[in-house]
């Protein structure tokens, strides 16, 4: 049997047994179906303005690998992922791409297909685009879900670039991998509105292990449900309303699919557990001698306070944040400048053995690289050996 016949036949084939949403349901009460199937309506951005599906009906499976699109196999029947695996599905055939969005396998994207002649009628995208990933146990890019680890692979810039009606492309194109630009642009529910001349992208954050940190945004901005409401309406360009005056921002649509849900949307946010370190992956030895120099000689614990390893909420009114402001940490303020703050909260460390790069911007490759830059910036005077041994500590986190 050819690579070719398998490529849409065996998919097809499934659909006919399984249906296109392979059992996938979605209800405004059940935030983990929000969280990954529920486009809010941004098929206005997707579909309509950006006319993305004109786009992805010609996309091969592998150039959308390639982009950091992640494939569900969940929702892929086990003779599909056996043909995966035995090289017999032709991952440059754009049919199969269509398929795959038939099925709802293609993480964070939700594709409607019409007609006879599988016509990709409609885009939308969903909070899982850019906060998950999979395990890739079935092939590169393809596996089980894993909800809130950032897709450091995903080129959003890329993808967007890839737009008939977007002109100018050198600003999303200097993004790469696992970078984004929340401050770029808004969608104000029917056309894009620049908010800057020039993009500063930031690394793509986790959402797991969330629970109890408050202000979660990189500049403290609001809380959790405060920010998925300016990307669910302004960035993902769902049919919703936000506004926020001390931004100038402010859209208003009705009916708003968007509000209602942040409540489940939280809920389920605020369950994803972060995941702890691999077997292996550091020397307990050292960690333990890290933890004193965290915790002593380098001073991180004043600020990375134990146990959410933050001090966003230490100030005398929980419900302000307490914020740093660039030049205190040495930290581009470009970012910051744009933001309602102005200045940076304590990051809470938490896995930070799965998601480099490091800080806002990415601009510390390894973890290496984060403490020399604190060893500068509060000339600490760690030596190599403290240096390697809270590296490791690090990891643990």
């Amino acid at each position: 049997m050819s690579r070719f016949f398998l490529s849409t036949v065996a998919l097809s084939a499934a659909m006919l047994i399984l249906g296109p949403s392979h059992g996938q349901s979605q209800t405004t009460t059940d935030g983990k179906s929000i969280f990954r199937f529920d486009t809010f309506g941004d098929e206005q951005k997707w579909t309509d303005t950006l006319q993305m599906q004109k786009v992805i009906r010609n996309v091969s499976p592998r150039t959308a690998l390639a982009v950091g699109l992640k494939v569900d196999s969940d929702a892929l029947p086990p003779a599909v992922i056996n043909a995966i695996r035995a090289g017999q599905v032709n991952l440059d055939d754009p049919a199969v791409t269509v398929e795959l969005l038939k099925l709802n396998a293609v993480v964070g994207v939700i594709g409607k297909v019409a007609g006879a002649n599988n016509n990709l009628a409609t885009i939308g995208i969903t909070c899982a685009l850019c906060h998950s990933t999979v395990d890739n146990s079935v092939a590169p890019g393809i596996g089980k879900r894993l909800d809130g680890w950032p897709n450091r692979t995903l080129n959003v810039g890329a993808i967007v670039a890839l737009s008939p009606v977007v002109l100018d492309k050198a600003p999303f194109q200097s993004w790469g991998p696992g970078k984004f630009d929340p401050r770029f642009q808004i969608f104000n529910g029917k056309t894009l509105e620049s908010l800057f001349s020039t993009t500063v992208p930031v690394v793509l954050a986790p959402a797991f292990g969330l629970k109890g940190v408050g202000f979660e945004t990189y500049t403290g901005d609001g809380v959790i449900s405060y920010w998925n409401s300016y990307v669910g309406v302004t960035q993902m360009g769902g049919h919703g309303s936000f506004s926020d005056p001390r931004i100038g921002v402010s859209v208003k649509q009705t009916p708003d699919l968007v509000t209602p849900k942040l409540p489940a949307l939280l809920q389920y946010q605020l369950g994803l557990a972060t995941p702890p370190p691999p077997e292996g992956s550091f020397n307990a030895a050292a960690a333990q001698r890290g933890q004193q120099v965290f915790n002593g000689a380098g001073g991180c614990a004043r600020c990375h306070r134990p146990p959410l390893f933050t001090d966003v909420l230490s100030g005398p009114d929980p419900r302000v944040p307490f914020l740093h402001s660039p030049f205190e940490v040495g930290t581009d303020p470009a970012y910051a400048n744009r933001t309602a703050t102005k200045q940076y909260r304590t990051t809470p460390l938490r896995a930070l053995w799965q998601h480099p790069p490091y800080f806002h911007d990415g601009s510390a490759p390894d973890l290496l690289a984060v403490v020399n830059h604190y060893n500068t910036q509060f000339q600490l005077g760690l030596n190599n050996a403290q240096k390697a041994d809270l590296v490791e500590y690090l990891k643990t986190l």
